[in-house]
């Protein structure tokens, strides 16, 4: 069984730390979670209104179990390139090319009262058998902007978060990193405790449910990236209403197991600066723990950038709604098919050492 820790600022699977001995130019890579941002693995959509826009262009249908059975056999390719770990989330992700903050799409294994779908956690339990025989760790997240909506309060969204949580730690994997949000700090969640005000009290709640034989690492993602963008191109991390934007407030850094972050499309001097600026909290300070970066955009240089700094690098390919190329415009081609795929992949391999292995 696949089994990820943690030990200071590095990620160990089954008690050894990712690459364990190898660095880059100069720059060490041991313990570092490169990771692919596929959070339609486990999408659907009970919307029969909007359902029929996923349709496969072979079959003229949508397929959940297409798409799910898809995904997991592509895992022990990414695994042979060095990606160690992938991003899924509970609630999907923006599945067309443009951002909408009204989604007429309903994509949600948890229901208005915070109880878990069936349908949807049977896909989920099928997903981290197989990523666990490939030796993949998955970063679960729970809630997604724009779907949250289809809860109905505050305290559904805690019930969530327990329901989820519990769930998880009953699976008996080992393989998993929880995520209670997507971006917690864009303006489009309908409620304030998914901000970035008061996340930190949905990651303590998470973490309540943890004891000393069982515990899973938790976190939230902050978008450090290009939603927090000047027109000129220039990062702004002015303080907002007493936060630094884009960067894990002090709070969530408080109770979090780790650092998660979004650097979109940015270049590399602000790749690294977000980074830096995480470290410079006083929580961190106080607490290191490994800075992941778990969604970026297709420009691989900025991985390594992340490398420079010692943080592993998110792929995120929205495509063009097109199954021939992204990963998150549904349907979803789960294969390194595409020229910006096998960027990413043999970048991966290059940092850790495995295109001396992979095709």
């Amino acid at each position: 069984m696949t089994k990820v820790s943690i030990q200071g600022e590095k990620f160990l699977i089954d008690g050894v730390p990712c690459h364990q001995g190898r660095s880059y130019k100069g720059a060490l890579v041991e313990g570092l979670l490169f990771n692919n941002r596929v959070v339609q693995a486990l999408f659907d959509d009970e919307n029969p209104d909007t359902a029929h826009q996923w349709a496969y262009p072979d079959t003229g249908a949508w397929d959940p179990e297409r798409n799910l059975a898809e995904f997991c056999a592509a895992l022990p390719k990414y695994k042979a390139h060095g990606c160690d770990a992938v991003t899924i989330n509970l609630q999907g992700g923006m599945p067309v090319t443009h951002t909408e903050a009204v989604q007429p799409w309903l994509n949600t294994a948890i229901d208005p009262k915070g109880n878990l779908k069936p349908a949807y956690m049977d896909r989920l339990s099928r997903l981290l058998a197989a990523a666990d025989a490939a030796g993949i760790v998955v970063i679960v997240g729970f809630y997604y902007f724009g779907q949250d909506k289809y809860i109905a309060d505050e305290e559904a969204i805690r019930a969530g978060t327990l329901n989820a949580t519990q769930w998880l730690l009953d699976s008996g994997y080992e393989n998993l990193l929880i995520e209670i949000n997507n971006e917690c700090d864009i303006p489009h969640y309908k409620h304030a405790i998914l901000g970035p005000q008061r996340v930190h009290e949905l990651i303590a709640l998470s973490k309540s449910l943890m004891t000393t034989e069982r515990a899973i690492p938790v976190a939230t993602s902050f978008a450090g990236g290009a939603y927090h963008m000047r027109h000129d191109g220039v990062l702004d991390l002015n303080d907002f209403e007493g936060m630094e934007t884009g960067i894990p407030t002090e709070a969530a850094l408080e109770v979090s197991d780790f650092a998660l972050v979004h650097t979109n499309e940015q270049n590399m001097a602000n790749t690294r600066r977000v980074v830096h600026r995480i470290r410079e909290r006083a929580a961190f300070q106080a607490r290191p723990m490994p800075v992941v970066i778990n969604e970026d955009s297709v420009s691989v240089t900025n991985l390594f950038a992340g490398v420079e700094v010692y943080a592993p690098w998110g792929y995120y390919d929205q495509g063009q709604n097109n199954y021939h190329d992204g990963y998150q415009s549904v349907p979803v081609n789960w294969g390194i098919n595409t020229p910006n795929k096998r960027a990413f992949f043999d970048a991966v391999a290059e940092v850790t050492g495995k295109n001396e292995v992979v095709d």
